[in-house]
C-alpha cells in the first residue's frame, strides 16, 4: 500500500496508553492522553515552517485524530499562510483552487450593486454548499444544503477542523479513535482562546455537520448528560414557604428545560409542589453554575420577585476559584460590553460595537493552593457574565476553575451563588439567605 504522507506515528511511548473504548464527544470533552501527544507533534512541527510559525503566533485552531494503528491526523481551520491545502495537514473537503468559484466571485465583485448582482451571488453561493459533500463512518454522504435543510448553512462550514479530519480518515479507510481541537497563538480580539487549550468543536457551524459524520460511530454520551440522576438528587431546598421557595442548585442541573430533554429545576419543583401556581423562574443559573436560587410558587409572588430584581433590589454575591493566584485584597469592578459569539454559541465575547454592558465588582479573599479564592457581585445579569469577566483579558484574564467553556475543563464549575437577599414578595420583610459550605 502506497504511504499515507499524511497520516503521521505517535511517539513509542504510546503504545502504552490504552486507546479510548468510545470515540470522542466534540462538544464537552477532556482531551485524550493521545489527542496530548499528537497535538505536541503537531506543534513541533508547525516551528520548523517559519511562515507557519508566524501565522500561528497570531492565533489559529488546529486538530488531531487519532487512528486506529498508532498513527494520527492533523488539520488547520480555515486556511494557513493563505492556502487551503498544505503538507503535513489533511485537504479541506472542498478546495475551491482551480474551480469556476475564483472566476465566478471575480466576475460579481465587479458587478454594479443591485438585484442581479445578488441573485448571482446566492447561485454562488448555492452552488458551493452543493460542493461539500460529508461522509458519516457508514460508508453514507450528504450535500451541506441537505444536512442543515431547511435552514441555510452558515457560510464557511465545513471548514473548520474536525469535519476535515473525518472526512479524510473515512475516505482513506481509516478508523477515528479519539480527536481534539486546540487553540495555538494569541486569543482573537473580545474572544477567551488559551494557547494549547483544546476547545469543543462549534455548534453554529460544526453540531450539524458532526452528528451526521459520527452516525455510525461508538460515541460516548455528553458528559454534562451523564450521571444526570445523580446530579438530580443533589438538590436541596434552603426555604419553603407557600409563596417560594429557595433552593441550592447543584452544578450540572438546567434551571428550565433546555434542546436535550433533560429534567430541569424548573420540573423537579412541579413535582414536589404539584398544587402551587408554579415553579415561576424569576432568575436563572446557568447548568454548571451552582448556588441560591429563588422561585416562585404563585404568580403574585412571581411578580413581586421579578419586580425586584428588574429594580436591581436582589442582592447577589458568588464566589469563585481561579486558575492562577492574585493578590489577596485586590478588588475593582469588570465593565465590559459582551454579547453572543454568533458563530460559536454558547460561548460569549466582548464586543464594542454589538455587545450590552455588564458590570461585576470583585475581591480577591484568599488563596488556596495556587488559586485565587473571589467574591463577586453583579450589577447585571449576562449570560456567562461572570466566566466572561474572570477570564476575558479586558477582565481578570484569570479563569474559572472547572470552566471548560473559557478555561480547562474540569470536575465541575468552581462558581457558586453563596449569598441571596430580597425582599419577601408578600411581607416585604428583608429576608438573607447564605450557603455554609
Amino acid at each position: 500500500m502506497e504511504k499515507d504522507d499524511r497520516l503521521h506515528p505517535l511517539p513509542a511511548a504510546a503504545s502504552d496508553i490504552p486507546a479510548p473504548r468510545q470515540f470522542t464527544f466534540p462538544f464537552c470533552y477532556e482531551a485524550h492522553t493521545l489527542c496530548r501527544m499528537a497535538a505536541e507533534l503537531v506543534r513541533n512541527e508547525v516551528a520548523r515552517h517559519p511562515d507557519w510559525q508566524r501565522e500561528t503566533e497570531e492565533g489559529k485552531m488546529l486538530g488531531v485524530l487519532v487512528v486506529e494503528g498508532g498513527g494520527f491526523l492533523a488539520a488547520f481551520s480555515g486556511t494557513l499562510t493563505g492556502r487551503s491545502t498544505l503538507p503535513y495537514f489533511v485537504p479541506p473537503v472542498f478546495d475551491l483552487h482551480g474551480t469556476r468559484f475564483e472566476e465566478e466571485e471575480r466576475e460579481i465583485s465587479l458587478m454594479p450593486p443591485g438585484n442581479e448582482r445578488k441573485e448571482r451571488s446566492r447561485a454562488l453561493q448555492q452552488w458551493l454548499f452543493r460542493q461539500f459533500r460529508f461522509l458519516n463512518a457508514r460508508g453514507e454522504e450528504r450535500a451541506l444544503p441537505d444536512i442543515f435543510a431547511p435552514k441555510v448553512p452558515p457560510a464557511g462550514t465545513g471548514e473548520c477542523c474536525a469535519p476535515k479530519l473525518l472526512q479524510y480518515a473515512y475516505r482513506h479507510g481509516l478508523r477515528p479513535l479519539c480527536m481534539g481541537e486546540f487553540w495555538v497563538g494569541r486569543s482573537p480580539r473580545g474572544e477567551v482562546r488559551e494557547d494549547g487549550h483544546f476547545y469543543p468543536s462549534c455548534q453554529h457551524k460544526c453540531k450539524p455537520v458532526l452528528e451526521w459524520m459520527l452516525q455510525g460511530l461508538d460515541v460516548e454520551q455528553n458528559p454534562l448528560m451523564r450521571d444526570y440522576e445523580a446530579v438530580m438528587k443533589r438538590l436541596k431546598i434552603v426555604h419553603e414557604g407557600p409563596d417560594f421557595v429557595v433552593v441550592d442548585k447543584p452544578s450540572g442541573l438546567l434551571s428550565v428545560p433546555g434542546k436535550d430533554g433533560l429534567p430541569s429545576l424548573a420540573e423537579l419543583i412541579r413535582e414536589r409542589y404539584p398544587e402551587a401556581e408554579g415553579p415561576l423562574i424569576v432568575h436563572r443559573l446557568d447548568m454548571e453554575t451552582s448556588g441560591l436560587m429563588v422561585v416562585a410558587l404563585t404568580t403574585p409572588a412571581y411578580h413581586a420577585l421579578q419586580r425586584q430584581f428588574v429594580e436591581h433590589t436582589v442582592k447577589k454575591r458568588y464566589t469563585a476559584r481561579l486558575e492562577r493566584p492574585l493578590p489577596v485584597g485586590e478588588q475593582g469592578t469588570i465593565d465590559l460590553l459582551i454579547c453572543p459569539n454568533p458563530y460559536d454559541r454558547p460561548r460569549q465575547m466582548v464586543n464594542a460595537e454589538y455587545g450590552r454592558r455588564s458590570i461585576t465588582h470583585y475581591e480577591v479573599v484568599d488563596t488556596e493552593a495556587g488559586n485565587a479564592v473571589v467574591h463577586l457581585w453583579p450589577d447585571t445579569g449576562r449570560t456567562h457574565q461572570l466566566r466572561l469577566h474572570m477570564a476575558a483579558r479586558e477582565g481578570l484574564g484569570n479563569p474559572i476553575v472547572g470552566d471548560r467553556l473559557y478555561g480547562h475543563a474540569g470536575k465541575r464549575l468552581m462558581l457558586t451563588a453563596d449569598r441571596l437577599e430580597f425582599a419577601h414578595p408578600a411581607t416585604g420583610e428583608r429576608l438573607s439567605f447564605r450557603l455554609t459550605s
